[in-house]
């Protein structure tokens, strides 16, 4: 009896671990595709499309004292639209503040939804491109607490690229300026900054590209504040430079003109109202007998003597 009771113990226990390994197996199945679709580092890079190109431009205190980057993509051609792309920024960004969509390379940006998840280090931003080309902004913290300035972004490789290029802007009123990766081209802009550019080649996914700045700036203002045209304190009056319609005797001399003439219409009309009121009232007193004979003053019904010479009044 004993040792069946041995027997039938040691069978369940062997059914129990081919029952936990059945279950760990299907568990591992289950979440296969999710352990394949997200990143299995810290540096792995997502699922994405390929793309084109990218362009990453850094500015360093441009408009405010912190570095702007501006990321400029764009989906290879045999892309199927829309696609969805998953890019991260770094969390001291606080993430991005402008993210837009085109359907032409320069062409007019529009609004672009995303979705975002924060860790650590990183700002996943997940959105759906419906056009080929995307364009992300961001600011990140740049210490200017010294005349020592310096600043490093990181692509993060998360999208193969077929051509990479870099832009960085020379802030004004820096000095010793300097990047890497090495940057040959140079060329001011419209803004009259100076940009260093370079294209880079192809650029696996995964793989990350640190882009490096230093330079030396006293001056605490951004480039834009420095640009700004200064304010015109000396400046003459603006009714001073351009009179509006002309010099004060000008003016006087107009008014006096328009009165003059005024009451010169107002004259003539008053004449033209007392001979009128004479007329009628002399064609009403048949024979004219309606007025003095002396002085040909208009008289009333009743009137004995002129009311003007006093002449005595024939009665009719």
């Amino acid at each position: 009896m004993q040792h069946t009771i041995k027997r039938s113990g040691a069978a369940g226990a062997r059914t129990g671990l081919v029952s936990r390994l059945l279950m760990m197996t299907f568990l591992a199945l289950a979440l296969l595709p999710a352990v394949a679709a997200g990143p299995s580092g810290a540096g792995a890079p997502l699922r994405n499309p390929r793309l084109e190109s990218m362009q990453v431009e850094v500015w360093p205190e441009f408009d405010r004292p912190a570095a702007l980057v501006i990321l400029r993509g764009a989906l290879a051609a045999d892309t199927k639209l829309p696609a969805r792309v998953n890019l991260r920024i770094a969390a001291s960004s606080g993430g991005p503040s402008a993210m837009a969509y085109s359907a032409a390379a320069g062409g007019n940006l529009l609004n672009l939804e995303h979705e975002r998840s924060d860790a650590k280090d990183f700002i996943t931003l997940r959105f759906t491109v419906p056009e080929r080309y995307f364009h992300v902004e961001f600011y990140d913290p740049l210490a200017t607490g010294t005349s020592e300035r310096n600043y490093t972004y990181v692509w993060p490789g998360d999208l193969a690229v077929n051509r990479m290029s870099v832009v960085v802007q020379e802030p004004a009123a820096a000095s010793d300026f300097s990047v890497l990766p090495k940057l040959d081209a140079t060329a001011t802009g419209q803004d009259g900054l100076r940009y260093y550019s370079a294209e880079l080649g192809a650029q696996e996914a995964g793989k990350t590209l640190p882009i490096k700045v230093a330079y030396k700036k006293t001056d605490v203002r951004t480039s834009t504040e420095i640009l700004q045209p200064k304010a015109q304190t000396n400046a003459p009056a603006a009714s001073a430079a351009v009179p509006a319609a002309g010099s004060s005797d000008e003016v006087t001399k107009g008014v006096l003109v328009f009165i003059l003439a005024v009451s010169l219409l107002i004259g003539i009309g008053m004449a033209f109202l007392w001979w009128r009121e004479r007329a009628n009232t002399g064609a009403t007193r048949p024979g004219g007998a309606g007025a003095c004979t002396q002085c040909g003053t208009p008289r009333d019904p009743g009137d004995r003597f002129c009311s003007k010479c006093g002449a005595r009044l024939k009665q009719s």
